[in-house]
């Protein structure tokens, strides 16, 4: 099925300023949204489990990632249904965002209380139910009310989330002196003033992908295969996310002697910044770029290409800069890829009554690798070598770049 290219989109249906200021705000509550998780799963929640369960920690972390893992697929699945029955019932999805804010920070508190490799499990479960009714009416929001003019630099704009979530986590980090309600509840209230901008503004209402488009134009909806493709494609990519960056602190550990540890939690903290504002410039040219010539699957490939050169350098290194320069190279790669993935995936949603649902059906394909992902690291690494796991994911990721070529429909 071929549908219409961008350069066919009619003068009128070009996008506004207003649009442009509606970016901002959106990426502003992505931020936020990734706020709300990052700074808990990437740092906060690898030290707590060092801290309780010393060598057993790659097991326990496993057990995190695998049970948070089916509560985010399910709780996503569950507030995206939610949010479309509201909005079929004249209301919307904002409402569903500011209780999913609420009971997030209310989460925090038993990750902080949580005393034994259980009690964090179940700590961890109720987070990601509570987080994803943030995060699964969010992202309807980027199909509904972007145009698909500007649905690439909207992509690109979602990759200031992670620099400014591993800000987060390194500041709390090297910030020792804080307890640890101390550093969850500057969490929830950075995350709260990020998100409050979206919850409060008014819904925007977009016909055949623009802003006040002529209501006869109505845009024919690619097939449902294309979304399944790209879900595969983007499973595979999040497989080798789910290791190497929720085991970058023990991936160092593998690598370092015990000697030069001692400030490596703030070190990987820094590393994640730095690593994340790298692909910045990147992933708003490239989502530009594909919003002007409408052809996304070229960036892709070469996004999925350069993440996967990262992760063979991580599989090589021996020391704390081969590393961080490898890893860097992959999270710029692993970055474009998503941030494009998602603008793309946005134009194949089959059923525009049923986007939370579609969604969050889609999502499984961020959580199911944290199934997958905890297995291949139980299987192939161990805490002294992470080599052979980092060349299965480079394999992985490459795959999901060219799976992309399989997408046939596009507009």
């Amino acid at each position: 099925m071929t549908l219409a290219p961008l350069a066919s989109i009619p003068p009128t249906a070009r996008p506004s300023l207003r649009s442009g200021a509606f970016l901002m705000i959106f990426a502003l509550a992505n931020v936020g949204g990734v706020i709300a998780y990052m700074p808990l799963l990437t740092l906060l929640l690898p030290l707590r489990i060092e801290a309780l369960s010393g060598d057993a920690r790659i097991g326990v972390i496993s057990a995190c990632v695998t049970a948070g893992a089916v509560a985010a697929s399910l709780s996503n699945i569950l507030f995206g249904w939610l949010s479309d029955r509201s909005v079929r019932s004249g209301g919307g999805r904002r409402g569903w965002m500011a209780a999913g804010v609420v009971l997030t920070a209310i989460s925090y508190a038993g990750v902080e209380l949580a005393r034994t490799p259980v009690e964090i499990v179940a700590a961890v479960v109720l987070f990601q139910f509570a987080v994803n009714a943030l995060l699964a009416p969010m992202m309807p929001i980027m199909a509904e009310e972007i145009p698909d003019a500007q649905k690439g630099l909207a992509g690109g704009l979602l990759a200031l989330a992670s620099p400014a979530a591993s800000a987060v986590s390194a500041t709390l980090v090297t910030a020792t002196f804080l307890p640890d309600a101390s550093r969850f509840a500057i969490v929830a209230l950075i995350a709260s003033v990020c998100v409050t901008p979206l919850i409060l503004s008014r819904r925007r209402t977009i016909v055949a992908g623009s802003v006040a488009a002529d209501p006869l134009a109505v845009a024919p909806m690619p097939p449902r295969r294309d979304l399944v493709i790209a879900g595969c494609a983007r499973l595979l990519v999040q497989i080798a996310g789910v290791v190497a960056q929720g085991y970058l602190l023990y991936y160092f550990e593998s690598i370092l002697p015990a000697a030069d540890r001692r400030a490596l939690p703030a070190q990987v903290g820094q590393l994640l910044t730095i690593a994340f504002i790298v692909p910045l410039p990147l992933a708003l040219l490239m989502g530009r770029l594909s919003d002007r010539t409408g052809r996304r699957k070229p960036f892709l490939l070469l996004a999925a290409g350069i993440a996967a050169t990262g992760l063979i350098g991580m599989a090589v290194a021996t020391d704390w800069r081969g590393g961080a320069i490898a890893f860097t190279v992959y999270a710029a790669g692993s970055a474009v890829f998503a941030a494009l993935h998602s603008a793309f995936a946005m134009q194949l949603l089959p059923d525009p009554e049923w986007r939370g649902r579609d969604l969050g059906l889609f999502n499984l394909a961020n959580t199911l690798p944290s199934l997958v992902g905890p297995a291949l690291a139980w299987t192939l690494a161990t805490p002294s070598d992470f080599g052979t796991v980092m060349v299965a994911l480079a394999g992985l990721t490459l795959c999901g770049g060219l799976g992309m070529l399989g997408v046939r429909a596009w507009r």
